[in-house]
């Protein structure tokens, strides 16, 4: 979507936001993302900043509905508007299993009762489908329960509309969940669009947002990057002349690598790398990601020290780019550092901490080198064993694997 210049503002050009809150995400009592709050926090945004454009628009909002019939009116309401269109869903991603498909539940929406009472996923994609390319921007911040999980796995991500810039996380359900606030991702999406003078591309809040989100570990991310570029021109202006559904920004003068440096120098530390490395790995480019991530953790090293809070999460991100460069070794290992010194600062139950345990025994599981599972499994099972909130199954399969590789003779 882009700004229409002055002058442009046509009856035919009027843009509109729907904003749709499914069903709540709850696991173990503890909301995983709360729809109604990511709502609220969108209503503060003015309409122009959603839709990067001055045009008159137009906003619903759908919250607590329980008929996606209503639902789907107003899909094809907002489907129909001649002029740029944002559609924000937030909730959890059910499946119904009698009718083999992915839907959105809304308020009440129970597993027998999916079909009738959650919205398909493929009427999403279905009315949005005609819609010209680049007038539509679809946001998603979702929890996938486990009936849709697996899935999604089978199929290798969500299916967005093809005429749609599609951008959004759906979090993995074991995720445990924090408070019944604004989730992360949706944030830190709002955050850049208030800090930013220049309003960002989709593709760059997309980026910034999952950088700077503290995501649980295995949560997919739309799109699936699977090439790297460089905002162009207009779109650093602003403009998109064309939709990008398939790269993460570069920030500019985010590193600068010198020609003789062994490893990157932060050319301006006040400036956020985690978007810029997140794009390197996901592009495949996982040795620079490493060795930029390297760079900037010792340089927040020198200035927080060892212990610091900032030091625990560069070797987190450093944990998760291993883990998607298939160095799982590596991973579990910086995890379970991380978890010990997120303990030592935080409650047992703290959300931070559980995921940094979910990751390294994530990351531990995918070992096949004996050894290495061997030599990392008594340092898991020590910080798995300090958390009690912990499912205990987790840590029951943990002993018998380290059981089962104590007594197995090593291949190496």
């Amino acid at each position: 979507m882009h700004i229409d210049e002055p002058g442009q503002h046509s009856s035919q050009q009027r843009g509109h936001v729907l904003l749709i809150a499914g069903d709540a995400a709850v696991r173990r009592r503890a909301v995983q993302v709360a729809p109604s709050a990511n709502l609220a926090a969108l209503g503060l945004v003015p309409a122009s900043v959603l839709l990067n454009s001055h045009a008159p628009s137009d906003t619903t909002y759908l919250d607590g509905a329980r008929d996606p019939n209503t639902v789907l009116m107003r899909l094809r309401a907002a489907a129909a508007t001649p002029g740029p269109l944002l559609v924000y869903l937030s909730g959890r991603l059910t499946f119904d299993r009698r009718g083999r498909d992915l839907h959105l539940a809304l308020a009440g929406s129970t597993a027998s009762t999916v079909r009738y009472t959650a919205l398909p996923w493929e009427w999403l994609v279905t009315e949005l489908r005609p819609r010209p390319a680049g007038l539509t921007t679809v946001v998603l911040d979702l929890v996938a329960d486990k009936a849709a999980w697996p899935v999604l796995a089978e199929l290798g991500g969500l299916p967005v509309p093809a005429a749609a810039e599609t951008y959004g996380v759906v979090v993995p359900p074991a995720f445990t969940g924090g408070e019944n606030t604004v989730s992360s991702y949706t944030r830190h999406w709002i955050d850049q669009l208030r800090r930013n003078p220049t309003r960002p591309t989709g593709v760059q809040l997309h980026a910034f947002a999952v950088g700077a989100a503290a995501l649980p570990p295995g949560t997919m991310t739309l799109p699936a990057t699977r090439a790297l570029s460089a905002p162009s021109e207009h779109q650093q202006r602003g403009r998109v002349e064309e939709p990008v559904r398939s790269a993460h920004p570069v920030p500019a003068a985010a590193m600068v690598v010198p020609a003789r440096a062994q490893a990157p120098v932060p050319a301006v530390p006040g400036q956020d790398p985690r978007p810029h490395i997140h794009a390197l790995a996901t592009a495949g480019r996982h040795h620079e990601a490493a060795t930029l991530a390297q760079a900037w953790e010792q340089h927040v090293l020198q200035i927080h020290g060892y212990t610091s809070p900032e030091a625990t999460e560069w070797a987190e991100i450093r944990a998760d780019l291993a883990r998607m460069a298939g160095n799982y070794r590596s991973a579990t290992q910086l995890w379970i550092g991380a978890g010990r010194s997120r303990l030592a600062r935080q409650s047992p139950d703290a959300p931070e901490v559980l995921a940094a345990a979910a990751g390294a025994l994530y990351c531990w599981t995918q070992l096949k080198d004996e050894a290495a599972a061997r030599e990392a499994g008594l340092e898991l099972l020590r910080l798995l064993d300090a958390l009690p909130s912990l499912e205990p199954r987790l840590l029951r399969l943990t002993r018998q694997r380290l059981e089962v590789l104590n007594g197995t003779p090593s291949q190496c």
